[in-house]
């Protein structure tokens, strides 16, 4: 059968392209695309466990039963329908490839009800542990980032009572000083806007695929993520472990 792999970050350097099609034998598991690749390349073999699978844009453990056609994405840590999309909920959630417009972003989702808007404007910053940044490049998983960015907004207004959620997020080259993710969160009081606005960036830094390459004067590199967390990242076995005999 054949499974389409995609690879996304530092992942794309290590196996020297962006995505291909392989062929595995039927009843073939999440596991075995795993040796395919460390069986050919020792410098991923060393990044499996850090890494989290996506099976057709859903989070996947390592013992998952693959189907023809299926696409395995292999997500290295991340950086802390179409490639837009907007939640039906209030506010918006999207993925962008021009400027964000923060003001109207935020002028969109207030309303006189409101008694707090909080809002976490990432920026894009000019050093990277005392190199000169001359500008950044993000990268995303779009799909299933833009699906991970829905659940965020949904689950902070059900865990801490706010009314309203918007989580953009933009792809491409940034230069310094320009917005990279913009979150507002709209609520009664300032004290439950202020924690759905700390839980959604923190939790999208660790879950939401979208990383970013930093460049300077003297080259380029991909920026360190923090971990997946331990329940996405290969649940359900790694690569070090040998497929059950067929």
């Amino acid at each position: 059968m054949k499974i389409g792999v995609l690879f996304f970050g530092v992942l794309k350097e290590v196996i020297g392209r962006s995505s291909e099609t392989v062929d595995l034998p039927e009843g073939a598991r999440v596991r075995e695309v795993l040796f395919y690749y460390a069986r050919g390349a020792p410098r991923f073999e060393a990044m499996v466990p850090s890494l989290a699978i996506s099976v057709n844009q859903e989070y996947s453990g390592a013992d998952r039963a693959l189907c023809d056609g299926d696409e395995v994405g292999l997500l290295p840590p991340v950086s802390g329908g179409s490639a837009q999309g907007e939640s039906e909920l209030p506010g918006e959630v999207k993925i962008v490839h021009e400027r964000i417009d923060s003001e109207a972003v935020v002028g969109r989702l207030k309303l006189p009800a409101d008694g707090a808007a909080v809002i976490f404007d990432g920026v894009v910053r000019d050093n990277t542990r005392g190199r000169r940044t001359l500008y950044l490049d993000y990268e995303a998983y779009e799909a299933m980032a833009l699906k991970q960015m829905e659940s965020l907004a949904v689950e902070a207004r059900a865990n801490f009572a706010v009314r309203g959620v918007s989580i953009v997020h933009r792809l491409g080259r940034l230069e310094i000083g320009e917005t990279s993710v913009l979150i507002v969160v709209a609520a009664a009081h300032r004290g439950a806007a202020f924690e759905a606005c700390r839980w959604i960036i923190d939790t999208l830094k660790k879950t939401v695929p979208i990383w970013k390459k930093e460049y300077f004067e003297d080259g380029a590199v991909w920026a360190d993520g923090e971990a997946f967390p331990e329940e996405i990242r290969l649940p359900g076995g790694t690569a070090g472990e040998q497929p059950a005999s067929k």
